[in-house]
């Protein structure tokens, strides 16, 4: 495809706020991988212990979905910062460059409104565990703020990284897709 550039970040050029943005969606990313890394080895404990030591497990699958869960969330707004989200790039490539620009601004708009709805609602759930004290239903009895944190954190750094990205659209830092015009 003609046109395309593949840069693997999107780019945030001397800007001072996209480069903070980055630096908090690569961190953001580096937490996540650390995350899945903790869910690996508890599963390998989980392992060792039912099947090596004939134990059993109280803890152990909760945390792993948790984190599992968790590093989805977290690792949202660095995938983003990466493109890494499914992307059909059809109707940009078909756009010439001043429509491009204007379906950009439009879809991430968009994006941006959806995002804070779910992070809006996503503090709101993870606020009724808190105040309720909530607490899971199994033996671990783990007080669910702790888990549902991952929502409005990982749901406020996604709003975060769409903004930076729409600064650096309307900012020309970056081309509508990331596409160079035909």
């Amino acid at each position: 495809m003609s046109g395309q550039t593949h840069t693997s970040a999107a780019p945030v050029g001397s800007n001072p706020f996209l480069r903070i943005v980055a630096m908090i969606s690569t961190l953001a990313g580096w937490c996540s991988a650390a995350m899945i890394v903790a869910a690996v080895a508890i599963t390998c404990q989980m392992i060792f212990i039912r099947f090596v030591l004939n134990g059993s497990t109280v803890w152990q699958t909760e945390a792993v979905i948790y984190l599992m869960v968790a590093a989805t969330l977290i690792g949202l707004s660095y995938v983003q910062r990466l493109r890494g989200h499914v992307n059909v790039d059809l109707i940009p490539l078909a756009l010439p460059g001043t429509a491009r620009m204007v379906l950009a601004v439009v879809t991430l708009s968009i994006s941006i409104l959806i995002v804070g709805v779910m992070l809006f609602y996503g503090y709101e759930y993870w606020h009724f565990a808190w105040d309720r004290g909530w607490r899971s239903d199994t033996v671990w009895g783990v007080k669910l703020w702790i888990p549902y944190l991952a929502l409005p954190i990982g749901f406020a750094l996604l709003l975060l990284q769409l903004i930076a990205d729409l600064v650096a659209l309307l900012t020309g830092v970056d081309k509508p897709f990331g596409l160079e015009d035909a």
